[in-house]
């Protein structure tokens, strides 16, 4: 059982700090990495690979630092985001490369059995140059296994695969993980880790933001509060009705024809005039779905958007740093 350690790690370009006080472990199974773009999940990948020293802090692969440790690649596996491949070798020189490069007893066994589990036997024989970003992914993947790693670290690697070969490679990564080896793979896409790991590890600008079953987290990110911009027919009539209940928190009244300028707070009383929109925010996602309608029709209120503000992944992920 291999597992990797991260202790009070932090990792910084100049001034720029990509990776802040983070401190996780990873164990057997599947650990999904989930994160907006530019939340440290590669410099994190990076320096589990070593590639990267950490500033402060440790790496540590079954106790033993990994920054500078030569043994530890006979152990690890991995598929980076970025190609960094030799584009004039064939698929299959490439992954017998990276076999002999460990000093495996029959290299030529190793890759031609790396390519059949990644499905590319039919294309060994091309230059890398002339796959397409999906069969690079597949080639990568086929490297990575080459020497039967105990851990897998892979960076985005369902970018640029087509369905089929996503579902194969999902397919592959269950079955690894199943068998006890150590996998974790990073993503921007809450869906793609929802359907392969069990348990997450979510970062954001540089912190870790939450950890464990992905169930439980993700029923964190439903009950947090939402944002709504509402237009109607009469929107202090609604707003006086919807701040009275329990499943809303803020109303205000915003006058600028995009819903993006001035605002004023509704707490109840008499305000001149009629806004252009209601921005909202509601703590009972499913009590304000079931309020609004109800809400415009006892009213007779007509209900011409009702659109969320805050649904990017950014918006739900810095909900979880403070949550």
């Amino acid at each position: 059982m291999t597992t990797i350690t991260i202790d009070n790690v932090s990792r910084w370009f100049g001034n720029v700090v990509a990776v802040n006080d983070v401190t996780m472990s990873i164990g057997p199974g599947v650990t999904g990495l989930l994160g907006p773009n530019g939340a440290g999940k590669s410099t994190l990948i990076n320096m589990m690979a070593g590639f990267l020293s950490p500033s402060t802090g440790t790496v540590t692969l079954d106790g033993t630092q990994i920054w500078r440790n030569e043994q530890a690649y006979r152990h690890i596996g991995i598929v980076p985001e970025r190609e960094g491949m030799y584009d004039f070798l064939t698929g299959k020189e490439f992954v017998l490369a990276n076999a002999e490069l460990h000093g495996l007893a029959d290299p030529g066994a190793a890759a031609r059995s790396a390519l059949a589990t990644v499905e590319m036997q039919y294309a060994q024989d091309r230059k890398i140059d002339t796959y397409s970003k999906g069969m690079r992914q597949r080639v990568k993947m086929a490297s990575a296994l080459v020497h039967d790693p105990s851990v897998l670290l892979l960076d985005e690697p369902f970018n640029g695969m087509d369905p089929r070969q996503r579902l194969h490679l999902m397919d592959l990564l269950r079955q690894m993980g199943a068998e006890g080896r150590t996998v974790l793979f990073s993503s921007h896409i809450l869906e793609e880790v929802e359907q392969l790991a069990s348990h997450i590890e979510v970062v954001v600008a540089g912190r870790h933001a939450a950890s464990g079953d992905f169930r439980k987290i993700r029923r964190l990110m439903t009950d947090r509060p939402h944002r709504y911009l509402v237009r109607s027919s009469d929107d202090r009539q609604l707003a006086a009705a919807l701040i009275a209940d329990a499943s809303t928190a803020a109303i205000e009244l915003d006058w600028s024809e995009d819903g993006r300028g001035s605002a004023q707070r509704f707490a109840g009383g008499a305000v001149a005039g009629d806004g252009r929109a209601l921005r909202i925010q509601a703590i009972d996602f499913a009590g304000f779905t079931e309020l609004l309608p109800r809400v415009a029709r006892d009213h007779g209120i007509r209900l011409y958007t009702v659109s969320p503000s805050d649904e990017s992944l950014e918006s739900v992920f810095s909900y979880l740093v403070t949550a």
